[in-house]
């Protein structure tokens, strides 16, 4: 048994599948790997769910960008959570910011009262925040589960003075879970901050199959953005960073 747990951030099904294979039990099902992370389809949440022996997160978060949500993007990210409850998932993840970075407590309540008895995770919204400890209090007080944080730096090895704070302060009240450039070569180093899990999507670009490309066309006109590659997780890169946690 594993001293810490593990959650893979899987951006397709087969990822999920990989994940089950490897032997983790627990996933975050995303969309949009360019844009950090949003809600993935239906189908996708479906037939991930149908994966025996796998908890499924669902990522509530209708755009890519910032996490200050109008109106109607609110009512979006609660239809969201009912379908995923609907499904079965077992959590949510999702994260709300006021116009001054801190955490929209309210809101975020009134979304942790939306799962019922699901799980909600505070995703790296809170690495946006003035002081990520500071949040760890408003994030608990709206009733979240669990805290995934990169400790306010692009990386969690380069947050690792932050996220250790963030488990000081947590005080065993809600989970931090690290991600973000969590691999083999830290794996051991970021468990050992006292963090609950890890999060990883231990992310591989696959060549596509196609034999004409047209190079001329970017289908969302965003430069840097491959047309003839496709994201999926590395299995082997999974058992290896389980193997240095046995």
């Amino acid at each position: 048994m594993l001293p810490i747990e593990t959650e893979l951030c899987a951006y397709t099904v087969e990822s999920c599948r990989a994940a089950a294979r490897a032997g983790m039990t627990r996933v975050e099902l995303c969309a949009s790997p360019c844009e950090g992370g949003t809600t993935p389809s239906a189908a996708a949440v479906r037939m991930a769910r149908s994966i025996p022996g796998l908890e499924l997160a669902v990522m509530i978060r209708p755009r890519g960008g910032d996490f200050l949500y109008t109106a109607q993007e609110f009512d979006q990210m609660r239809l969201d959570i009912e379908y995923a409850r609907s499904c079965g998932a077992d959590a949510v993840v999702l994260g709300l910011l006021l116009p001054d970075g801190r955490i929209d407590t309210e809101r975020t309540a009134e979304l942790v009262a939306a799962a019922g008895a699901m799980e909600v995770t505070f995703h790296r919204a809170a690495d946006l925040t003035p002081d990520p400890v500071e949040a760890v209090g408003d994030i608990l007080a709206a009733g979240c589960r669990r805290i995934l944080t990169s400790g306010g730096c692009q990386t969690a090895a380069e947050g690792l003075p932050t996220i250790r704070e963030m488990v000081r302060r947590a005080e065993g009240r809600i989970e931090i879970m690290a991600g973000s450039g969590v691999g083999p070569s830290n794996a051991r180093l970021l468990a050992a901050t006292g963090v609950d899990a890890l999060h990883f999507s231990a992310r591989r670009e696959r060549e596509s199959g196609m034999r004409f490309r047209n190079p001329r066309v970017s289908m969302g006109g965003c430069a840097g953005v491959p047309e003839y590659t496709v994201t999926d997780a590395d299995e082997a890169f999974v058992r290896q960073l389980l193997a240095k946690l046995e």
